[in-house]
């Protein structure tokens, strides 16, 4: 993918975030752990929409991040305003566990009209009365397949 594709339209959640001064850091451009943060706030929104969050409070059953990366492409400065995309790789039959699935994230930096990171996570489907991983309930893999338009298997 080219760095300055138009690619917002392949995440179903999309936030714009300005850039505050203080995430800069004293190489003078904003610190890694931000971008991180980013990804949360595109993350948190996705299950917020699926309704998961709410799952999570009455039920006890919700997400738990398993591992994350991210790719660093160009840096981000301010002043600039950054758009933050969520979406979910389709689930393999066979090839994903039934407790989990990976997530892709995209920031875009506005001023730069360009990708300036992008990175995926892994999360787990997780009973916190229980503490333990327990699959994926239906309502929510359905709610996904919704959200990205394509089919469960």
């Amino acid at each position: 993918m080219n760095d300055r594709s138009p690619s917002a339209a392949t995440f179903p959640i999309r936030l714009e975030i300005p850039v505050a001064w203080g995430e800069m850091d004293a190489m003078g451009h904003v610190n890694n752990i931000v971008y991180l943060r980013w990804f949360e706030c595109a993350r948190i929104a996705y299950f917020e929409r699926l309704g998961w969050l709410a799952m999570l409070r009455a039920e006890g059953v919700g997400p738990i991040l398993h591992s994350t990366q991210a790719r660093f492409r160009t840096p981000v400065v301010w002043p600039d305003t950054i758009t933050v995309g969520a979406r979910i790789a389709p689930f393999e039959a066979g090839v994903d566990d039934p407790d989990r699935f990976t997530m892709h994230y995209e920031v875009r930096s506005q001023a730069l009209d360009r990708v300036a990171a992008d990175g995926s996570g892994v999360v787990v489907s997780y009973d916190y009365r229980r503490g333990v991983k327990t699959p994926l309930p239906a309502g929510i893999r359905a709610g996904i397949a919704e959200l990205e338009r394509w089919a469960v298997t």
